[in-house]
């Protein structure tokens, strides 16, 4: 998503190929916005080689700017040693071009074990100066997983208006596909593919069954097209930061949660509140902070007071869990198959 709003707006390539032919192309917008923005795009999951302490991480992204702003603007002799705001301010007022700015993975500092809360919070108040009603910021678009709300205290980045699927209704369709959007890939598919191994009712089974605040339902994008480019379905499901593994979430608190989980990888629903701001504390204590995070993760779905497991696809990851973590006492021992079982089944 960040990669394609960068290549519209942004002046460095011509993309007119890549979206004359899309649905963006009967914007009144259309030609007033495509390729005529200066992009700055700042991935912050990238990290400098050997890269051990907060000063180094963000000098190098600093560094990078910089450098960027010395090429695009050789006359301007941009000082390192001035605030990188200022330095931005400064082009503005000599030639009046504002900036177009998208953050990747904008919470990707949260996660690294070398920055500090104290440096965390440095982090925030860089944000703040870097886009806190700057007149050269003509559009901020941020990317991430945590929500801002949980880490900027009072005013610090309340500039910033953030949407997920779990509980805004706005925008809600597009964090996965669409049924009308999956056919039409779906019929591509039976058109290119030699042999289809895939049904129409098998993407529905396995990677559907996300709701959205406005009560659609969606389907794990990446999964499906990895599916019918291989032809073949699997497991395709990841998450990102720490949290790769199901069993961060509820490792502080199994007691809470294990028999919720028992029902859930017996196919039902359990009754829980949402609290989206949950998903961004390191410590997940009580039951519903627990279920929260693993919503916004994507690891449970959430519909009318219920958190359930959405698809076969998160139900492996599920079933894997219980196979291999004992502290879930009687729920592994459950999912423990006894010696031999599954030979008489087959």
């Amino acid at each position: 998503m960040a990669n394609m709003i960068g290549a519209f707006f942004g002046k460095g390539a011509d993309s007119r190929n890549v979206f004359s032919g899309l649905r963006i192309a009967e914007s009144k917008f259309f030609e007033k916005h495509l390729n005529q923005h200066d992009v700055i795009y700042i991935d912050f999951s990238r990290v400098s080689k050997n890269c051990g302490s907060y000063c180094e991480y963000i000098e190098r992204i600093q560094d990078g700017l910089y450098g960027d702003l010395a090429a695009a603007y050789p006359a301007l002799d941009a000082d390192s040693e001035e605030a990188l705001w200022d330095t931005f301010q400064k082009i503005f007022d000599r030639t009046g071009k504002s900036f177009v700015f998208i953050l990747d993975e904008w919470d990707a500092l949260f996660h690294l074990p070398f920055v500090s809360e104290k440096e965390k919070q440095e982090y925030l108040l860089f944000l703040k100066n870097l886009f806190k009603d700057q007149i050269y910021a003509e559009l901020v678009y941020m990317t991430g997983v945590l929500p801002i709300t949980k880490y900027s205290s009072g005013s610090e980045l309340n500039m910033f208006l953030e949407y997920d699927m779990a509980t805004k209704i706005k925008y809600s369709e597009y964090f996965g596909f669409l049924d009308c959007e999956v056919d039409t890939l779906y019929r591509t598919y039976r058109e290119t593919t030699p042999q289809p191994k895939i049904t129409r009712e098998d993407l529905h089974s396995w990677y559907d069954g996300y709701h959205t605040a406005a009560g659609l339902r969606i389907y794990n994008p990446r999964s499906v097209v990895c599916a019918l480019t291989d032809n073949q379905l699997a497991n395709y499901w990841t998450s990102s930061g720490p949290y790769d593994e199901i069993f961060y979430y509820i490792r502080g608190n199994i007691d809470a949660v294990r028999d919720d989980m028992a029902l859930m990888t017996a196919g039902e629903r359990t009754a829980s509140r949402i609290r989206s701001y949950a998903a961004a504390s390191m410590e997940l204590k009580t039951r519903e902070e627990i279920f929260s995070a693993m919503v916004v993760y994507g690891l449970l779905t959430y519909e009318d007071g219920y958190v359930f497991i959405p698809n076969k696809e998160l139900m492996s990851q599920f079933q894997e869990l219980l196979m291999t973590k004992d502290s879930l006492g009687y729920v592994h021992r459950l999912a423990e198959p006894l010696p031999g079982l599954l030979h008489r089944m087959e």
